[in-house]
């Protein structure tokens, strides 16, 4: 397949590379922190050579790893996920219309947990990685997951548990997962909802559950023509919140404007009881540009880019109990994607929130309305940064970000390490190949997971 006739996800700094490499010694430029002993992990759609995918998101997983230690980057390398789907290209659906949840692409992000490494994908079940990125093989946590996975689950930072949630085409359309902090899937329960949704994400507080049922539907016909993902913009479904009780309970419903949202930043409850949530949020126009563009026919790309100005923008919802009523705001008015924020705060006040931008990398402070950016060189496409704390640290925002950052030509990728305070330079890792753009990856210090 040419540049000229590639769909726009597989040219660029999105084409996917055609092999798996290994390389040790990796030239550095600046000081990379000696707390920084771990590996950070980041996955991504990686189709195979002579292969296209008819939607950026349907490629099959590829996990890239750079292993630090004592101010040194020992090694990078890159695996597909060997699922079954890869290895067999065995079907999702089986002839008798079931699902083969293995047989998916594990390619949305990579999470420890447990004493695993799991890549995700919301379709189907994790799969477990090795420290060294071979495939283990999938996890159903000893069959008792009979849903698929969110790609992103919340782990509790007090309690240790991960939650997590699955959707699908056909009832039930929405189930709720806890897994234990020792890895045990501890609960399931249905959550009744309208009809089947692209529920990409949620949040967690300390005593909550916040989904997020908004008019992105399923569609049948669409699945039955092979285009890609079966999902559209749907004006007739509506948007909404919901409030559910982490000790149980139903789920208390609050309107909102039509919107969608791939990526929350955080949640908690403020003072007065209220719950707060961050996220990157699209209107209607918007979602339907971006998702043209990212699963049309080549020849649509350029319609698509011309005649449609799309962006997400950070905003805010606060859901009132009391009133019953949602205040929607917006933080900024910059089209940035990918939110994220220190861990150790998931479900509770935070006061910044990290983000990203076509040629920049964005802070936000939440407390005084203040943002900061770092502008990268022109086309120079940062991806998610991923907060890491520092040890003793007395501030929320003391630690490092770290971003995978590729050149829009198709050329080199380079792991950037900045400051979080102030999104100064720490340090550059020089990748021995082009990393494509992907999506969500997880800092695991050493430790966390069996060596």
């Amino acid at each position: 397949m040419s540049e000229q006739t590639a769909p726009a996800w597989m040219t660029g700094h999105l084409a996917p590379v055609p092999d798996e490499i290994s390389a040790v010694d990796l030239r550095v430029t600046g000081a990379l922190p000696t707390e920084l002993t771990g590996r950070y992990l980041r996955n991504g759609p990686n189709p195979r050579p002579g292969e296209t995918s008819p939607h950026w998101f349907t490629g099959h997983g590829m996990v890239h790893g750079l292993r630090l230690r004592g101010g040194r980057a020992e090694w990078y390398r890159n695996r597909w996920v060997r699922t079954r789907a890869f290895t067999e290209d065995a079907p999702f659906i089986r002839e008798d219309f079931t699902f083969d949840r293995a047989a998916v692409p594990a390619n949305t992000h990579v999470i420890p947990h447990a004493g695993k490494i799991l890549a995700l994908v919301e379709v189907g079940f994790p799969h477990e990685l090795t420290p060294e990125l071979d495939t283990v093989g999938p996890c159903d946590f000893g069959g008792r997951l009979t849903t698929a996975m969110t790609a992103h689950p919340k782990e509790d930072p007090v309690t240790g548990e991960l939650l997590f949630f699955g959707y699908g085409f056909a009832p039930p359309y929405l189930t709720y997962h806890r897994l234990s902090a020792a890895g045990e899937l501890v609960e399931s329960r249905e959550i009744e909802v309208p009809g089947p949704t692209m529920m990409h994400d949620f949040a967690i507080t300390a005593r909550h559950v916040v989904w997020m049922d908004l008019p992105v539907v399923f569609d049948g016909d669409l699945a039955m023509s092979g285009a890609g993902m079966p999902y559209r913009w749907d004006d007739g479904y509506g948007a909404r919140l919901g409030v559910m009780p982490r000790s149980g309970g139903p789920v208390r419903w609050f309107e909102v404007d039509p919107c969608y949202v791939f990526h929350v930043g955080n949640a908690y409850e403020d003072e007065e009881g209220r719950i707060v949530l961050d996220g990157a949020r699209y209107d209607a126009d918007s979602f339907q540009g971006i998702w043209g563009s990212i699963g049309s026919a080549a020849e649509r790309d350029a319609a698509y880019a011309a005649s449609v100005h799309w962006k997400s923008v950070m905003y805010r919802w606060t859901l009132d109990p009391a009133t019953g009523k949602a205040v929607e705001e917006p933080v900024d008015d910059r089209n940035v994607e990918f939110p994220t924020h220190d861990d150790t705060r998931t479900g509770r006040g935070h006061r910044y929130l990290y983000a990203v931008a076509d040629e920049a990398i964005v802070k936000y402070d939440l407390r005084t309305g203040a943002s900061r950016a770092l502008e990268l060189g022109d086309g120079e496409a940062p991806g998610e940064a991923v907060f890491v704390p520092a040890a003793d640290r007395g501030a929320e925002d003391e630690g490092w970000l770290l971003s995978i950052v590729s050149d829009r030509s198709g050329h080199g990728s380079e792991l950037l390490v900045l400051n979080a305070a102030d999104l100064s330079h720490q340090a550059t890792v020089h990748l021995p190949r082009r990393v494509p753009a992907g999506f969500h990856g997880s800092w695991i210090p050493d430790g966390e997971v069996a060596p």
